[in-house]
């Protein structure tokens, strides 16, 4: 099959249980196959098991990085959107507290297409890229969303190869259908026109 980022040829990396995950020749994206990709029922019944409770310490302590580097490059002054925020948007109420001036929009549980008509300083997607199906389309809809000199930050786990896929705990989640390397990042930030691209551990921030 085609990469489902960039669309170029890619080979079996990996069958596991039944699901078969791609590797792509050009950006170097592990796709899962197109035909093991979760339904939406499916996909919504594995998020309701998560226990999001936006109060809980080790939740907020997760997100922190993403929280934190809001907090050092934007001011209250500033909009930002939680795009895929799920149950529970724990960084969404963080910034609030900080009296910040957050959006929300989850396609299963905040499914409001209104926050999508206008654009914002910062948006941020805690574990939320690893389960794009179509995520060129996603990522494209995500710069457009952003003012001149907005970020997105992500929170993903990236591959490397020094990780042994078949043992990877992150692929376990049937709903992670997408994974990145470093390379896949630099793709993205090419294709797609923004200025930088920074990888600092699980944190990615795309700038305009």
């Amino acid at each position: 099959m085609n990469c489902t980022i960039c669309s170029s040829k890619t080979e079996l990396f990996s069958e596991i249980q039944h699901k078969k995950y791609y590797l792509c020749n050009n950006c170097k994206a592990i796709c899962m196959d197109t035909e093991n990709l979760p339904t939406n029922s499916e996909e919504i019944n594995r998020y309701q098991e998560h226990n999001n409770d936006v109060n809980d310490l080790g939740y907020q302590n997760f997100v922190n990085p993403i929280v934190s580097n809001v907090l050092s490059d934007f001011n209250t002054t500033h909009n930002g959107l939680d795009f895929g925020c799920g149950t529970g948007p724990v960084i969404t109420k963080l910034l609030r507290d900080k009296n910040y001036t957050v959006h929300t929009f989850d396609p299963f549980f905040d499914n409001n297409p209104e926050v999508l008509k206008t654009t914002y300083d910062f948006i941020v997607c805690c574990e939320v890229i690893e389960h794009f199906h179509q995520p060129l389309k996603e990522f494209k809809l995500l710069k457009s969303l952003l003012k001149p000199r907005g970020k997105l930050y992500c929170m993903t786990d990236l591959h490397t190869d020094t990780i042994n896929f078949d043992k990877w705990y992150y692929k376990d989640d049937p709903t992670h259908v997408i994974f990145y390397q470093k390379k896949t990042v630099d793709w993205i930030k090419n294709k797609l026109n923004f200025s930088k691209a920074t990888v600092n551990s699980r944190l990615i921030t795309f700038e305009v």
